[in-house]
């Protein structure tokens, strides 16, 4: 029998929830934003119950612990850690730019030194991670970090990606080279990676107990001031320095 889960991700502008059951599988992908938090439980109520299950029939609970949208990872923690509370299971924490690699990886093939991702940060700033397919499975090569994008740029100068996956590479341009890197576009099946990704996480055994689900916050200062959001605002309109 295949494990039940239910997962969930707020952690970009697309709101994600998936159901793996017995009998299949339920994915839904809606606009994420400000409604999503209002949607999760309802959605993942419709979920559960398309499959006929209900919470207490679940293996686990999994959802994206990011980085990502500061009040989306805290809404999809909560609510995983509220339902696992109340029925008894543990959860899954799941990277959510190994979510954007997962995603990728059913259309594409990956090349032998992994793929990085980069997804706009806001700010001028990038969430970046890079990760290497071993055994059929995703290895952290380097873990999801804030990068300013000069401190990115630097880094894939001093070692060029061969494949950039995300947003980063078309929001901010030629503020972030890749130095030649196959630049894609986040692929749109963002459920169905989270799910696959739960249930390679359930089958390695990494469910931890509610109590100790936490997002992964990468910055500490999650708003700008009036001041430095017209700094920022003069310098996306100004035009890169040419050499």
């Amino acid at each position: 029998m295949s494990a039940r889960l239910l997962a969930l991700d707020i952690s970009t502008d697309t709101l994600a929830v998936a159901v793996a059951s017995d009998g299949g599988d339920w994915l839904r992908m809606e606009s994420g934003g400000a409604l999503a938090s209002s949607r999760i439980i309802g959605l993942a109520l419709e979920g559960l119950a398309a499959c006929g299950l209900r919470v207490a029939q679940l293996d686990a609970i999994a959802f994206a612990a990011g980085p990502g949208a500061f009040t989306g990872l805290r809404c999809a923690c909560a609510v995983a850690q509220g339902l696992a509370f109340a029925a008894g299971k543990r959860v899954l924490a799941i990277d959510s730019l190994m979510i954007v690699a997962e995603a990728v990886r059913a259309q594409r093939a990956i090349p032998d030194d992994g793929v990085w991702v980069a997804m706009d940060a806001r700010m001028n700033e990038a969430y970046a991670g890079h990760y290497r397919l071993e055994a059929a499975r995703w290895r952290v090569v380097n873990a999801p970090a804030l990068y300013t994008l000069s401190a990115l740029a630097a880094r894939w100068s001093a070692a060029p990606p061969r494949m950039v996956v995300g947003n980063a590479v078309s929001t901010f341009g030629e503020r972030l080279p890749t130095h030649g890197a196959e630049s894609l576009p986040a692929a749109s099946d963002r459920a169905g990676a989270l799910l696959a990704l739960s249930r390679q996480g359930y089958a390695d055994g990494a469910t931890i107990e509610p109590a100790r689900a936490l997002p992964l916050y990468l910055r500490d200062k999650v708003a700008l001031t009036t001041d430095e959001r017209e700094a920022a605002r003069r310098t996306a309109a100004s035009p890169p320095a040419r050499s």
